[in-house]
């Protein structure tokens, strides 16, 4: 039997939130928006007592994820540049 290709660690991760959807949706039928609303409350009362965890949360889900670098390996390595980067340079570079 030969080996599936690619990664498949996303689908992996889905199971997660999968579960975390299913049970959302258990709520949402039960208690209507309040459950989420709820939750939602509790996030923002952790951030307002300085949880460090709901403080990042709360920034994620409001003004998304900061940028990682992606950088080489030692001092002397030029940072690694994404494709998308490389994409955009080479549509500037034929139009000058």
């Amino acid at each position: 039997m030969a080996a599936p290709l690619g990664n498949n660690n996303a689908a992996k991760a889905k199971v997660w939130q999968a579960a975390i959807n299913r049970a959302l949706e258990a709520r949402t039928r039960r208690e209507g928006k309040e459950a989420i609303d709820a939750l939602a409350e509790k996030l923002l009362q952790k951030a307002e007592e300085g949880e460090i965890s709901a403080l990042r949360e709360l920034g994620d889900r409001l003004e998304g994820k900061a940028a990682q670098a992606i950088i080489g390996g030692g001092e002397d390595d030029p940072p690694v540049r994404t494709v998308n980067e490389i994409v955009i340079r080479s549509v500037n570079a034929a139009s000058d």
